[in-house]
């Protein structure tokens, strides 16, 4: 039950936070909420957020993979293709963000030009230890 309240806390204060900064005047910062996504029931006593910056050259793309924690994803240049089983394949371009649920087989992560490079960062929400990507068996794909 505490960690259930933690995390409504949390929550609760992160989106207070998002409210007085759309408060503010035009000479102020200007705020825009990019994405939005309700997180599983994770062990709030054991939270931890990592960043990875991914970078495909042209033409680049992953092997199929799966991340054991919840993933948002931010493009900050180019464009990105992305494809969770069971799910349509999206390009995704700069500004825009997308989210992986946990254990969900990442199909399609590649570059959407053969041209320019692409660039994004992956949030990885995780409440354990353990490697943050893993291989998707040829059979699970």
């Amino acid at each position: 039950m505490q960690r259930r309240l933690y995390t409504a806390g949390l929550l609760a204060a992160t989106a207070c936070a998002a409210v007085m900064l759309q408060g503010q005047t035009a000479q102020d910062a200007r705020t825009r909420i990019v994405f939005s996504q309700a997180l599983p029931q994770m062990d709030a006593a054991h939270l931890k957020v990592t960043t990875v910056e991914v970078t495909y050259p042209p033409g680049g793309l992953s092997a199929p993979h799966s991340h054991p924690c919840p993933v948002i994803g931010y493009v900050l240049r180019g464009a990105v293709r992305m494809q969770v089983k069971g799910g349509p394949v999206s390009i995704y371009r700069p500004g825009d963000s997308f989210y992986e649920a946990p254990n969900g087989v990442h199909q399609v992560s590649a570059n959407a030009s053969t041209k320019e490079p692409a660039v994004f960062l992956a949030y990885f929400i995780c409440d354990h230890e353990g490697p943050l990507s893993v291989k998707v068996p040829q059979e699970q794909r």
